[in-house]
């Protein structure tokens, strides 16, 4: 399967049966991100993490009375 990154809009070529292909076809919110752009980010995030201001914002559950 023909993937393109959605950063930096290199292609590459996943296997069809891989997991990741089958979520990227039957979920079309998952976007590809090839290894550089994963790695970059993921090594941004811990950085930004380590400085003490970044902060992940949990969704708001609403509890329903009836369970």
């Amino acid at each position: 399967m023909r993937v393109k990154c959605a950063i930096c809009d290199i292609v590459d070529n996943i296997d069809s049966n891989s997991p990741q292909a089958k979520r990227l076809r039957n979920r079309r919110i998952h976007v590809y991100l090839c290894t550089t752009c994963d790695e970059r980010i993921g090594e941004k995030t811990k950085q930004r993490h380590e400085t003490g201001n970044f902060k992940l914002y949990k969704e708001k559950q609403k509890e329903d009375h009836l369970i």
